[in-house]
């Protein structure tokens, strides 16, 4: 989350107007994350979250998200309800930006998750995948292996600024995993982007899921990978595979994971580790300036995409082969 786009007091009341949530008593910029502008409300009604689309997020794609996110609460997994307006249309404008009024949901993001929040995670991701089964939509990942050049290309010049040979490494990497991408898995609706601040803990129960805008169809084993990254790293950068068996049974006790897919494994968690430092990297060489954003470290990635490149098989994640 993030805000790029700010929004007047008079901006704010009109388009809640539009709404059956009562007045507006206040509202806030939410500082984190990097890809859409976002504001928690206070009406009288109650807490919501206005997401201003912008960036990565196109309009077309829109329905697509709104919709997996009715469907999946209509199959018992607890992620934001988008909430319609007076017309029965889930979204409107506000400042210029198409815009999405969802429910709020109770907990807080975890900053050092322990091995049980990691279990925890795996078996909603699953959960995830399952109830994703019969969604009738499809989108596809435009931040997949065939996404992953035209990022190099924008980033390139620049990349040698953040770490030097930083664009070398990228570009060996980007023709390597352009070869050797695995093709033939299980396929489905993915989250694409679980990391911690995107998951809601009660204590040690989780509580939810939310920020759907990378959500896709692709390879449902890739999504595993992504959550390997996001939260099976210690802040040294050592992979913790305390965390990752867990993460992994976790997901295992509700969705087994093929043997092909195992064996695929470090392969896309590579990929997932270039995948977010190219990502990281074009955010942190182009800041829209003024923006209430906070940039994130795209050498986070470099490290993590080196431990990928050295182990040794499936076993180093924590699961067996």
């Amino acid at each position: 989350m993030a805000v790029y786009t700010d929004v007047s007091a008079e901006d704010m009341a009109d388009f809640l107007r539009e709404y059956d949530l009562g007045d507006l008593l206040s509202y806030k910029g939410i500082a984190e994350g990097v890809e859409n502008s976002n504001f928690l409300v206070h009406t009288t009604r109650g807490h919501y979250i206005l997401t201003l689309y912008e960036k990565r997020v196109a309009p077309e794609d829109l329905p697509f998200f709104l919709a997996l996110m009715e469907h999946l609460a209509a199959r018992g997994l607890t992620c934001p309800q988008p909430v319609k307006n007076r017309s029965g249309a889930l979204l409107g404008f506000v400042a210029g930006r198409p815009a999405a009024m969802v429910t709020f949901l109770d907990g807080m993001w975890i900053r050092r998750p322990s091995a049980a929040h990691c279990g925890a995670v795996g078996a909603a991701l699953a959960r995830l995948h399952l109830a994703g089964a019969d969604f009738a939509m499809k989108r596809r990942n435009a931040l997949s292996v065939d996404g992953w050049r035209p990022l190099y290309v924008t980033s390139a010049a620049g990349a040698d600024s953040v770490q030097p040979g930083l664009r070398e490494t990228i570009e060996r990497e980007v023709t390597m995993l352009e070869g050797a991408w695995p093709t033939g898995l299980p396929q489905g609706v993915i989250h694409a982007d679980l990391f911690p601040d995107n998951v809601f803990f009660l204590g040690d129960r989780l509580s939810g899921l939310i920020d759907f805008y990378f959500a896709c169809t692709d390879t449902l084993a890739y999504d595993v990978a992504i959550c390997l990254n996001a939260w099976c790293f210690e802040p040294d950068h050592a992979y913790n595979v305390t965390k990752g068996r867990a993460l992994l049974q976790g997901y295992m006790s509700a969705r087994p994971l093929s043997l092909e897919e195992r064996a695929c494994l470090p392969l896309l968690a590579r990929g997932a580790a270039l995948r977010f430092l190219l990502t990281r990297l074009v955010d942190w060489l182009n800041v829209p300036p003024g923006a209430l954003v906070r940039p994130k470290d795209p050498l986070e990635y470099l490290r993590k995409l080196r431990f990928h490149r050295a182990v040794g098989g499936v076993r180093d994640y924590g699961v067996d082969a």
